[in-house]
C-alpha cells in the first residue's frame, strides 16, 4: 500500500495530444474533494487547469489567486480557471474548449452523493470522446468517518467501484487497525484497487494526473450492451443527447441529491446567530442523520464572517472579512431530515 511522501518524484509526464485530459474527483460527503481541488489549483507544475464544480462557494480559493470573476467563471493568476456547471456538463466543457487560452487539464468535482457513471459516460459519448481524454477517476474515502453505514448508499459504493485511484484521506485520525479494516473493505468491493494514504489530500500531482488509468473500453462495451437502461435511469444527464445546443438540462447536479434518500436543506436569515445558542445546537440538537453541513455564518458578537464546515462528528469555523452585507446561509445534507425541525432550531438561535 502506498503512503504519499514528499520525496515522490514531482514531474508530470508529457500530456498526450489526444484531446484534453479529464480527471473526475468523486467521494462521499465531506471526504475532502474540495481540499484536493485546492491542491491541484495551487499546483507547482504551471499546468493550466480548468475546474468544473457545482458552485464556487465550495472552493476556498486563496484570494491572491483570483484575477477576475465573470458570471460563472473565475480566472486565477496561475492561468487556471474555475467554472460552475449551470447549463449541463457538455455545455460547460464546450465553453472551456472554445476558450482562446489553451487548457492543459480539466478536473471535475462531483457532488458527494453522486453516482459517477453518468459523468463518465458523458466523456465517452460521441460529443466529447474525440475532444477529451478521460484519464482517471479519483475516489476520496474519509478514513475517520468511514463505517458500513456509509455504504448503505449505492452511490458511495459505486464511487469505489468506478474509482481508478482511491485516496484514503485523514489517515492521521485513525489507528492502523481501522486503516486495515477500510482497505480490506475497499479490496472486497474492488479487486486490485490502487489505494494512496493521504492527510489533507496532499498528494504529488504526478500520482493522480496524466496516469491513463480509466479502462475506457470496459465502459464503452457496457454502454453498448445497456444503452437503453442507462438512458432510462439517467434521463437527466447529458451523455445520450447528440446535438450540442443549450437546452433544458439545467442544474443536472441537483438530481444527485435525491440518490439513496439524501436531501439538502438550505437556511437563510438576515439576522445574526447568538454564538452560544448556535454552539449548543451543534453540540446537543443537531439531527443524527446530518452527514455534511456548510455555510457562511453571522454571529452577533463578531464583525467577521465565519466559514462553517461540518463533516460527520467534526466541524470547524474559520473567520475572515465580509465581502457582502452580513447574513446567514447554511446547507445541511443528510438522510430523513425534518426541514421544519431544523428551521425551528436554527430560528431559535437567531437574535
Amino acid at each position: 500500500m502506498n503512503t504519499v511522501t514528499e520525496s515522490t518524484v514531482n514531474t508530470i509526464p508529457a500530456i498526450p495530444k489526444t484531446g484534453m485530459p479529464v480527471t473526475i474527483i468523486t467521494g462521499f460527503l465531506g471526504s475532502g474533494k474540495t481540499t484536493l481541488l485546492n491542491q491541484i489549483l495551487q499546483n507547482k507544475q504551471d499546468l493550466k487547469v480548468a475546474v468544473l464544480v457545482n458552485e464556487f462557494g465550495d472552493i476556498d480559493i486563496d484570494s491572491q489567486l483570483l484575477v477576475s470573476v465573470d458570471q460563472d467563471m473565475v480566472e486565477l493568476s496561475n492561468g487556471c480557471i474555475c467554472c460552475t456547471i449551470n447549463d449541463g456538463l457538455v455545455d460547460a466543457v464546450y465553453r472551456i474548449l472554445e476558450r482562446e487560452e489553451k487548457i492543459d487539464y480539466l478536473v471535475i468535482e462531483t457532488t458527494g452523493v453522486a453516482d459517477p457513471l453518468p459523468i463518465i459516460l458523458t466523456f465517452l459519448g460521441k460529443e466529447l470522446r474525440d475532444l477529451t481524454n478521460l484519464d482517471s477517476i479519483i475516489t476520496i474515502v474519509d478514513a475517520e468517518t468511514f463505517d458500513q453505514q456509509h455504504f448503505e448508499s449505492e452511490a458511495a459504493l459505486k464511487q469505489i467501484i468506478y474509482g481508478d485511484i482511491i485516496l484514503l484521506n485523514k489517515t492521521d485520525l485513525v489507528d492502523s487497525d481501522k486503516r486495515q479494516e477500510i482497505e480490506d473493505f475497499i479490496h472486497d468491493v474492488k479487486q486490485g484497487a490502487k489505494i494512496l494514504h493521504t492527510q489533507h489530500c496532499q498528494v504529488p500531482l504526478p500520482l493522480i494526473l496524466g496516469v491513463g488509468l480509466t479502462p475506457k473500453d470496459e465502459y464503452i462495451t457496457d454502454e453498448l450492451e445497456d444503452t437503453h437502461e442507462h438512458e432510462h435511469h439517467h434521463h437527466d444527464h447529458e451523455h445520450h443527447h447528440h446535438d450540442h445546443e443549450h437546452h433544458e438540462h439545467h442544474h443536472h447536479h441537483s438530481h444527485h441529491l435525491e440518490n439513496d434518500g439524501f436531501v439538502s436543506i438550505s437556511f437563510q436569515a438576515d439576522r445574526p446567530f447568538d454564538v452560544h445558542k448556535f454552539e449548543e445546537f451543534l453540540a446537543e440538537e443537531m439531527p443524527q442523520d446530518v452527514f455534511r453541513a456548510k455555510g457562511i455564518l453571522w454571529f452577533s458578537d463578531s464583525e467577521l464572517r465565519h466559514i462553517f464546515q461540518l463533516s460527520g462528528p467534526r466541524y470547524n469555523l474559520n473567520a475572515d472579512e465580509w465581502q457582502t452585507s452580513p447574513k446567514n446561509q447554511v446547507v445541511f445534507i443528510g438522510r430523513n431530515l425534518d426541514k421544519t425541525e431544523i428551521y425551528t432550531k436554527l430560528n431559535n438561535c437567531l437574535l
